[in-house]
C-alpha cells in the first residue's frame, strides 16, 4: 500500500483542492486567553508563548507577518498562494471590532486564499460567526476554524486544567457547521490519564461530529509549565514511543476516512521542552509509524463501522 492511503494527508487535501501547493503563514496576535484571567493558570501543559514558536512577535502588523513569513516560504518551497494561519492563543478571546480589524487586515491580502483561526470551544458565539460569513462574501477567501479539543476524556479536560469539557466542543462544532466553516480539531493522543479506549473514543466522537480536520500531537511537555513540575517530580510520566504509534494507529483506523489529517506528531524547539518526541525527529517517527500501518495492513478508517445504527447487521 502507498504511504500517501494510509491516511487523508493534508498535503493532499490541498493540492486536490487547489491543483499546487498551499502553505501556511503563521500569524501571532496580541491576545490571550479566558484560561489565563483573574488568577487562573492555564492549561497544564501550555508554555507563556503559547504555541507560536515560528511565529512574529504579536505587536509586529498582520501585513508585515504575512509578507515576513511568504518571503521564507515562497523562497523555500516555491510556493504562490498561501493560508493566513492565526495560530497561538486563542484568537476569537477579542472584542469583535477588534478580531474584524485583523481578519480584514489578512483577507485584503494578494495570495491569501483562506483564513483559518485557531481557538477554543468555549470562545465561539454566534455574532463572530455571522461576522466571518461576511469575510467569505466580500474576499475570495474561505473561512476555517481550529478547535483546541486534545480528548474526550472530561476528566482528563479538568485535570489537565482546560477550562472546558466536551460539551463546549460539541456547541461549538455545530455552531460552526451551520456556517459552513471547516472545523479541525487539536487531538493529545497521551495526555496522562487517557489510555487506548480514551483514543479510539476521541476518534468515534469527531467521525460522529463529520468534521473536517484533525491536528494529531504527541505530547510534549514545555519549559516552565504545570506540565513540567510534575513531570519533573515524577507525578505523571510519558508512554512509549511503543505506545504512542499503536494509540496513533487505531485513532486513525476507528476515524472516518473522509476526515482530513493534518499532523501526526508535535513539534517544538528543543530548547524551550524538557520533553519531545522521545528524542526523535518527526520525520523519523513518521516514517516508522507508516512502516508500521503498511506491515500491519492498516489504513484509516478500516474500523470505521459504528455509525448508522451498526447494531441493526445482527437482525
Amino acid at each position: 500500500m502507498e504511504n500517501k492511503k494510509l491516511y487523508y494527508a493534508y498535503s493532499d487535501y490541498l493540492k486536490n483542492k487547489y491543483g499546487e501547493k498551499v502553505y501556511k503563514l503563521p500569524v501571532n496576535l496580541p491576545v490571550g486567553c479566558p484560561n489565563r484571567i483573574n488568577g487562573l493558570s492555564g492549561c497544564a501543559f501550555c508554555s507563556e508563548q503559547g504555541t507560536g514558536f515560528e511565529s512574529e512577535d504579536a505587536d509586529v502588523p498582520v501585513t508585515e507577518q504575512l509578507a515576513r513569513n511568504r518571503e521564507h516560504i515562497e523562497k523555500k518551497y516555491h510556493a504562490h498562494r498561501f493560508i493566513a494561519y492565526f495560530q497561538n492563543f486563542t484568537n476569537t478571546f477579542l472584542p469583535l471590532e477588534k478580531f474584524q480589524q485583523y481578519i480584514e487586515e489578512a483577507a485584503k491580502v494578494k495570495d491569501i486564499v483562506e483564513i483559518q483561526i485557531s481557538t477554543r470551544p468555549d470562545c465561539i458565539r454566534e455574532d463572530y460567526l455571522d461576522y466571518l460569513d461576511t469575510v467569505e462574501l466580500r474576499y475570495p477567501v474561505k473561512v476555517g476554524i481550529e478547535l483546541g479539543l486534545q480528548t474526550v476524556n472530561y476528566h482528563t479536560l479538568q485535570s489537565m486544567n482546560r477550562g472546558h469539557g466536551l460539551a463546549e466542543f460539541i456547541d461549538a462544532v455545530r455552531r460552526i457547521e451551520k456556517h459552513g466553516f471547516s472545523v479541525c480539531a487539536h487531538v493529545i493522543l497521551n495526555l496522562p490519564g487517557d489510555d487506548m479506549t480514551d483514543c479510539i473514543e476521541t476518534a468515534r466522537i469527531l467521525s460522529a461530529l463529520d468534521i473536517s480536520m484533525v491536528k494529531i500531537h504527541s505530547l510534549y511537555i514545555a519549559k516552565n509549565t504545570l506540565l513540567c513540575k510534575a513531570y519533573e517530580n515524577g507525578t505523571i510520566s510519558v508512554c512509549s514511543k511503543e505506545e504512542y504509534l499503536e494509540r496513533l494507529a487505531v485513532f486513525l483506523k476507528n476515524l472516518s476516512p473522509d476526515i482530513v489529517v493534518e499532523r501526526l506528531f508535535s513539534r517544538i524547539p528543543e530548547e524551550d521542552a524538557v520533553f519531545s518526541n522521545w528524542g526523535t525527529s518527526w520525520w523519523k517517527l513518521k516514517d516508522e509509524f507508516e512502516q508500521k500501518m503498511i506491515e500491519e495492513g492498516a489504513y484509516q478508517g478500516c474500523a470505521f463501522h459504528y455509525l448508522n445504527g451498526a447494531a441493526l447487521k445482527y437482525l
